[in-house]
This record gives structure tokens, C-alpha cells and sequence, in this order.
């Protein structure tokens, strides 16, 4: 998915916020730096850095297509996450592009996308397929030692196909979406369309269940997360039923509350078309963003009255992050946009970034 971007925003996108798989960090020593992963027409896969004015930093080729980008909370590192099924994961210096380390899947697991490393910068969690139980969800656990990272064993994700895992705001209880559907090693065929089991669960560190919840239909698969500062869990589903239903593609969970549908009118549940790619938080500001790329519809809503805030069209809109003062979200047939927040009507403005074939997520840094 890709942008454009004007110069005079880059002081809008100096916040200090993460969430949806973006993160937006303040920097005075440089521009802001977009990591994502990237595409080009010949098929072949890259991953990226562009300052915010459309600058290339790097472009550095990569074996296998990547989605999710986790940043290093402490040093110049990012690891660009595997799209399932891949077996290859990248860590590289965002300072200059180079490629630091190949993280190969063990064997019989695969990557799922995502990753989420801990406070303290020695431990990293991603989540994984155990292809000999085909959909049995593992965390798989590295170590930094020396700035590589080491495989040290794995966690039991208490669920089948699992795709985003995140931090809940103590730093030491991990919240992992449970995508409920098996898949075979190098395949994205779906084996169990009529048996799905998506969950939402909470676990310790050392891999102790705190809680696990469901939607009413089994058949939404939960895929991405967004986490308010006030420990608020938003969900964004993919409905793999029959097209005439009409699922909650959208479920919160409350501190102290259970797991449930995220209220959002009937016209704008089935314009999503079934499918959502990406969900932020804004937490100053109370609002969580949706895109719905196969519905071509991007969203904001109030995330306390559940008020709509926006419901606009964006053609193929993907990823989804919360900056200074508001939103950034890409898009794979146009330009990348940033919605001012701050005032009623919200105010959109395109930005200087290249067009291309971008994943869902991005890192601002």
C-alpha cells in the first residue's frame, strides 16, 4: 500500500503512540522513518525505510514477503515478521537497511506475521504454526544475546491459528488474537472452515492462561489488535461464513468486562464486505480506526459513546496507525492520508509517500 506525503505534516506525526501495528516515536536526532514491507511489480519483496517527506532510506531485499514490523524498544533494530506461512524473518538496522540477521522458523512451525517484543528488549514472542498438529498455536520465544536473536522454546498460544500478539499496558501480560483456523505447512487453504475456534486470550509470560473468550459467531476469525493506554482490547475480525450473513467485524474488551461486538451500524458491517486489515487506538484522543480494504471503506469511531467519527471511502485502505493527532492510514490502489482528529469534521490531507505494493503494517520512527 502506498503514499504521499506533504513536509509540513511531519511535525503532526512526532507522537508517542503504538498501536494497530504502528508506532509513531519521537526522534530530534532524524526525520521520521516508515519501515514497512514491500512489494514490487516483478513480485519481488523488500524491506523499506522512507523518511516522511518520500526520501528512501533503504530498500533492502528480502527471501520471502513480510507483513508486521517490531521495533526494538531500546536499540536501532527492527524484525520484519514473516506473512504466514513463511519460514523467514528479518532483523535489520533501521539506520541504514542492512540485513543483520535471516530468523528461520524451526522446522514443522511457521511464522504468522506477527511479534511483539518485551519492555526490557532481551525477549521476543512470535506467533506460530505447529504444522505437525496443523493450526496449534505456539509462541515461539527468542532471546537477544548480542544483538541476534536466539530461539529459546515456546508457549502454547491456548488456541488454534493464531496471528497478532500484543503487550496489555503492565508489560508482562501478552493478549494473542486466536485466528481459529488450521492451515497445513506453505498454505494458506483453510481445513477447517465448519469447526473454526477463534479466541481472544490473556497469559502470563511464562505461558499461564488468564482468560479465554469467543464472539458469538464462530465463524470470525479474530486477527489484529489495538490496546488503549487504559488496557481497552480491540479486535478486528475476518467473517469466513456465507455472504449474506452479517458478522461483528469489530469487538472490544472493556477493563473488567467480557469480550464482545463493538457497536457499529448495520450498513457499515456490510459495507466492510466481510474483511478488515487493520485497527488502531488513539488513546489521548478516545478513538479506534478500522480499515476494509475489500469494501474500499475506512472508519473512526468514538471509542467511549461509540459514536461514528468517519466513514469515508479509501480504495484498498490497509494499514492503520495513531500519530500526534490522529491517524495514518495506506492504501494499495492510491495515496496514503493523515486524518487530522483533533476538531469535527475530521480533516484529511494526502502525503508525499511512493506508490507500491505495501503490506498492512507499518513503523514510523
Amino acid at each position: 500500500m502506498l503514499r504521499r506525503q506533504a513536509l509540513a505534516m511531519g511535525s503532526l506525526l512526532l507522537g508517542v503512540c503504538t498501536l494497530g501495528g504502528w508506532s509513531v516515536f519521537r526522534n530530534k536526532a532524524s526525520a521520521p522513518l516508515l519501515l514497512s514491507a514491500r512489494d514490487n511489480s516483478n513480485g519481488q519483496h523488500f524491506a523499506v525505510g522512507f523518511h516522511l517527506n518520500g526520501t528512501q532510506v533503504f530498500a533492502t531485499q528480502v527471501g520471502q514477503r513480510c507483513h508486521d514490523i517490531i521495533q526494538h524498544p531500546h536499540l536501532p533494530l527492527a524484525l520484519f515478521v514473516a506473512r504466514r506461512p513463511g519460514t523467514e524473518s528479518y532483523l535489520l538496522d533501521v539506520r541504514d537497511g542492512r540485513l543483520l540477521q535471516t530468523i528461520n522458523s524451526l522446522p514443522n512451525r511457521h511464522f504468522y506475521g506477527h511479534a511483539a517484543i518485551h519492555k526490557d528488549g532481551d525477549w521476543l514472542y512470535a506467533t506460530e504454526n505447529d504444522t505437525t498438529d496443523p493450526g496449534r498455536g505456539v509462541l515461539g520465544v527468542y532471546r537477544f544475546v548480542n544483538e541476534r536473536l536466539v530461539h529459546s522454546g515456546e508457549l502454547s498460544t491456548h488456541g488454534i491459528g493464531p496471528h497478532q500478539v500484543s503487550w496489555m499496558p503492565d508489560g508482562e501480560t501478552l493478549v494473542v488474537a486466536n485466528g481459529g483456523i488450521r492451515t497445513e505447512a506453505e498454505s494458506r487453504i483453510e481445513m477447517n472452515l465448519n469447526a473454526m475456534q477463534p479466541s481472544l486470550v490473556l497469559m502470563q509470560r511464562d505461558g499461564a492462561l488468564l482468560s479465554k473468550e469467543t464472539l458469538r459467531q464462530p465463524m470470525n476469525s479474530i486477527r489484529h489488535l489495538a490496546i488503549a493506554s487504559d488496557g481497552t482490547v480491540v479486535s478486528g475480525q475476518q467473517f469466513m461464513g456465507d455472504a449474506q450473513d452479517c458478522a461483528a467485524l469489530l469487538a472490544i474488551k472493556r477493563p473488567g468486562n467480557p469480550f464482545v461486538a463493538f457497536p457499529v451500524a448495520d450498513h457499515q458491517r456490510r459495507a466492510m464486505n466481510h474483511y478488515t486489515a487493520s485497527v488502531a487506538i488513539h488513546s489521548e484522543l478516545r478513538l479506534v480506526a478500522l480499515s476494509a480494504p475489500r469494501g474500499n471503506r475506512f472508519f473512526i469511531w468514538d471509542l467511549d459513546s461509540s459514536e461514528i467519527r468517519l466513514d469515508a471511502p479509501l480504495a484498498d485502505c490497509a494499514g492503520v496507525g495513531a500519530v500526534a493527532d490522529g491517524f495514518v492510514v495506506t492504501s494499495g490502489q492510491g495515496r496514503c492520508r493523515f486524518y487530522d482528529c483533533r476538531q469535527t469534521p475530521i480533516l484529511t490531507t494526502p502525503l508525499e509517500l511512493p506508490a507500491g505494493l505495501w503490506d498492512n503494517h507499518v513503523q514510523v520512527v
